[in-house]
Protein backbone atom coordinates (compact mmCIF):
# COMPACT_ATOMS: atom_id res chain seq x y z
CA UNK A 1 0.00 0.00 0.00
CA UNK A 2 3.01 2.60 1.11
CA UNK A 3 4.44 1.86 -2.20
CA UNK A 4 1.18 2.51 -4.15
CA UNK A 5 0.77 5.63 -2.36
CA UNK A 6 4.48 6.75 -3.36
CA UNK A 7 3.54 6.01 -7.11
CA UNK A 8 0.45 8.36 -6.55
CA UNK A 9 2.50 11.09 -5.27
CA UNK A 10 5.11 10.91 -7.80
CA UNK A 11 3.11 10.40 -11.19
CA UNK A 12 1.40 13.73 -9.26
CA UNK A 13 4.78 15.44 -9.23
CA UNK A 14 5.36 14.50 -12.73
CA UNK A 15 2.77 15.91 -14.25
CA UNK A 16 2.77 18.96 -11.86
CA UNK A 17 -0.24 18.53 -10.15
CA UNK A 18 1.06 18.86 -6.43
CA UNK A 19 3.68 21.40 -5.11
CA UNK A 20 6.83 19.29 -4.09
CA UNK A 21 6.66 21.73 -0.72
CA UNK A 22 3.29 19.87 0.23
CA UNK A 23 4.20 16.42 -0.90
CA UNK A 24 7.27 15.79 1.13
CA UNK A 25 6.40 17.79 4.23
CA UNK A 26 9.77 16.64 6.72
CA UNK A 27 12.30 17.49 4.31
CA UNK A 28 10.13 20.83 3.44
CA UNK A 29 10.74 21.10 7.52
CA UNK A 30 14.30 20.43 7.21
CA UNK A 31 15.54 22.62 4.34
CA UNK A 32 13.21 26.02 6.44
CA UNK A 33 15.46 24.96 9.82
CA UNK A 34 18.77 24.40 7.81
CA UNK A 35 18.49 27.54 4.80
CA UNK A 36 16.19 30.07 6.32
CA UNK A 37 17.48 32.28 3.87
CA UNK A 38 16.58 29.74 1.22
CA UNK A 39 13.01 29.95 3.09
CA UNK A 40 12.60 33.44 3.37
CA UNK A 41 13.65 33.93 -0.74
CA UNK A 42 10.67 31.53 -1.42
CA UNK A 43 8.23 33.34 0.77
CA UNK A 44 9.16 36.29 -0.73
CA UNK A 45 8.49 35.37 -4.32
CA UNK A 46 5.00 34.42 -2.98
CA UNK A 47 4.40 37.80 -0.98
CA UNK A 48 6.45 40.32 -2.59
CA UNK A 49 6.66 42.87 -0.25
CA UNK A 50 6.48 46.08 -2.53
CA UNK A 51 3.25 44.50 -4.48
CA UNK A 52 1.70 44.42 -0.76
CA UNK A 53 2.91 47.68 0.89
CA UNK A 54 1.32 49.20 -2.51
CA UNK A 55 -1.72 47.43 -1.64
CA UNK A 56 -2.49 48.06 1.53
CA UNK A 57 -0.69 52.01 1.46
CA UNK A 58 2.14 51.81 3.49
CA UNK A 59 4.24 55.03 2.87
CA UNK A 60 7.51 56.61 3.81
CA UNK A 61 7.62 58.20 7.60
CA UNK A 62 4.70 55.84 8.26
CA UNK A 63 4.97 54.08 12.04
CA UNK A 64 3.82 50.52 11.41
CA UNK A 65 3.44 47.81 13.52
CA UNK A 66 3.95 44.00 12.90
CA UNK A 67 2.55 40.79 15.40
CA UNK A 68 4.84 37.59 15.06
CA UNK A 69 7.72 39.27 13.69
CA UNK A 70 10.02 36.54 13.79
CA UNK A 71 13.72 36.96 12.53
CA UNK A 72 12.18 39.78 10.30
CA UNK A 73 11.69 38.41 6.60
CA UNK A 74 8.77 41.09 6.24
CA UNK A 75 10.36 43.99 8.89
CA UNK A 76 13.20 45.05 7.13
CA UNK A 77 11.30 45.01 3.59
CA UNK A 78 8.93 47.40 5.52
CA UNK A 79 11.75 49.62 7.43
CA UNK A 80 13.33 50.23 4.08
CA UNK A 81 9.91 51.32 2.67
CA UNK A 82 8.94 53.70 5.23
CA UNK A 83 12.73 55.31 5.94
CA UNK A 84 14.52 56.72 8.51
CA UNK A 85 11.14 59.23 9.09
CA UNK A 86 8.85 56.34 10.24
CA UNK A 87 9.66 53.11 12.82
CA UNK A 88 8.50 49.25 12.58
CA UNK A 89 7.61 48.03 15.96
CA UNK A 90 8.71 44.44 15.71
CA UNK A 91 6.43 42.41 18.23
CA UNK A 92 6.80 38.68 18.73
CA UNK A 93 6.86 35.89 21.86
CA UNK A 94 9.67 34.43 21.09
CA UNK A 95 12.63 36.06 21.98
CA UNK A 96 15.75 33.77 20.43
CA UNK A 97 14.14 35.15 16.95
CA UNK A 98 13.84 38.91 18.29
CA UNK A 99 17.70 38.84 19.14
CA UNK A 100 18.41 37.38 15.63
CA UNK A 101 16.63 40.45 13.93
CA UNK A 102 18.31 43.05 16.62
CA UNK A 103 21.32 41.37 15.19
CA UNK A 104 20.63 41.40 11.83
CA UNK A 105 19.44 45.21 11.70
CA UNK A 106 22.63 46.17 13.39
CA UNK A 107 24.46 43.72 10.86
CA UNK A 108 22.61 45.87 8.06
CA UNK A 109 22.86 48.85 9.68
CA UNK A 110 18.91 49.11 9.88
CA UNK A 111 18.26 51.67 12.52
CA UNK A 112 14.22 52.13 12.04
CA UNK A 113 13.27 49.25 13.85
CA UNK A 114 12.61 48.18 17.55
CA UNK A 115 11.67 44.62 18.60
CA UNK A 116 8.81 44.36 21.69
CA UNK A 117 8.83 40.73 23.23
CA UNK A 118 5.13 40.78 23.90
CA UNK A 119 2.87 37.81 25.69
CA UNK A 120 0.07 35.60 24.05
CA UNK A 121 -2.73 38.27 24.57
CA UNK A 122 -0.75 41.45 24.53
CA UNK A 123 1.49 42.83 21.48
CA UNK A 124 2.97 45.77 23.87
CA UNK A 125 2.94 47.94 21.32
CA UNK A 126 3.50 51.24 21.90
CA UNK A 127 0.10 52.94 22.27
CA UNK A 128 -1.87 55.51 19.88
CA UNK A 129 0.71 55.97 17.50
CA UNK A 130 0.32 53.51 14.44
CA UNK A 131 -0.70 53.72 11.30
CA UNK A 132 -0.91 50.23 10.72
CA UNK A 133 -0.27 46.98 12.75
CA UNK A 134 0.11 43.38 10.59
CA UNK A 135 0.04 39.86 10.36
CA UNK A 136 1.75 38.24 7.82
CA UNK A 137 2.01 33.79 7.92
CA UNK A 138 1.26 33.64 11.40
CA UNK A 139 -2.41 34.07 12.18
CA UNK A 140 -2.82 30.65 12.13
CA UNK A 141 -0.53 30.21 14.81
CA UNK A 142 -2.51 32.51 16.89
CA UNK A 143 -3.51 30.92 20.28
CA UNK A 144 -6.35 33.48 20.98
CA UNK A 145 -6.85 35.88 18.31
CA UNK A 146 -9.87 37.71 19.41
CA UNK A 147 -7.83 39.00 23.19
CA UNK A 148 -4.94 39.59 21.20
CA UNK A 149 -6.25 41.32 18.70
CA UNK A 150 -8.90 43.36 21.32
CA UNK A 151 -5.20 44.62 22.47
CA UNK A 152 -4.15 45.92 19.40
CA UNK A 153 -6.77 48.56 19.51
CA UNK A 154 -5.07 51.19 21.27
CA UNK A 155 -1.84 51.06 19.78
CA UNK A 156 -3.67 52.20 16.23
CA UNK A 157 -4.01 55.93 15.36
CA UNK A 158 -7.29 56.87 14.78
CA UNK A 159 -6.70 56.47 11.42
CA UNK A 160 -5.05 53.36 11.52
CA UNK A 161 -5.71 50.16 10.29
CA UNK A 162 -5.08 46.27 10.94
CA UNK A 163 -4.10 44.00 8.17
CA UNK A 164 -4.20 40.11 8.23
CA UNK A 165 -1.92 38.81 5.51
CA UNK A 166 -3.13 35.18 5.88
CA UNK A 167 -3.09 31.61 3.98
CA UNK A 168 -6.32 30.93 2.70
CA UNK A 169 -7.35 27.20 2.61
CA UNK A 170 -8.78 27.07 -0.97
CA UNK A 171 -5.42 28.29 -2.13
CA UNK A 172 -3.69 25.73 -0.29
CA UNK A 173 -2.49 21.99 -1.02
CA UNK A 174 -3.01 21.47 2.44
CA UNK A 175 -5.39 23.03 4.44
CA UNK A 176 -3.22 23.24 7.56
CA UNK A 177 -1.43 26.76 8.36
CA UNK A 178 -4.45 28.85 7.22
CA UNK A 179 -7.73 30.17 8.27
CA UNK A 180 -11.22 30.46 6.33
CA UNK A 181 -12.02 34.12 5.35
CA UNK A 182 -15.36 33.79 7.41
CA UNK A 183 -12.95 32.82 10.83
CA UNK A 184 -10.61 35.84 10.17
CA UNK A 185 -13.69 38.08 10.26
CA UNK A 186 -15.24 36.96 12.60
CA UNK A 187 -12.55 37.14 14.71
CA UNK A 188 -12.14 40.65 14.17
CA UNK A 189 -15.13 42.04 14.09
CA UNK A 190 -15.76 40.69 17.65
CA UNK A 191 -12.50 42.17 18.72
CA UNK A 192 -13.53 45.26 17.77
CA UNK A 193 -12.82 45.87 13.90
CA UNK A 194 -14.64 45.97 10.66
CA UNK A 195 -13.73 44.91 7.58
CA UNK A 196 -12.84 47.68 5.07
CA UNK A 197 -11.69 45.84 1.92
CA UNK A 198 -9.94 42.39 0.80
CA UNK A 199 -6.86 41.69 -1.77
CA UNK A 200 -7.18 38.22 -3.17
CA UNK A 201 -3.96 38.60 -5.74
CA UNK A 202 -1.49 36.64 -4.06
CA UNK A 203 -0.50 33.04 -4.45
CA UNK A 204 -1.37 31.73 -0.99
CA UNK A 205 -3.00 33.96 1.27
CA UNK A 206 -5.51 37.34 1.32
CA UNK A 207 -4.91 39.97 2.50
CA UNK A 208 -8.02 41.34 5.10
CA UNK A 209 -7.62 45.63 5.60
CA UNK A 210 -9.85 46.31 8.65
CA UNK A 211 -10.37 49.89 10.88
CA UNK A 212 -11.93 49.74 14.47
CA UNK A 213 -15.42 50.43 14.33
CA UNK A 214 -16.90 53.59 15.43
Amino acid sequence: MQKVSLIVVFLLLVFGLLDPSYAFPAQQKETEESDPDAWEERWNSRQPADKVMDAIGIEPGMMIGEIGAGRGRYVVQVAERIGPKGRVYANDINSTKLEYLRFRCERDSITNVETILGTVTDPRLPEGKLDFVYFINTYHHIEKPVELLENTVPALKSDGQLVIIEHAPEKMSSPGHSTPEETVIEQATEAGFELVRMERFLEFDNIYIFRVKE
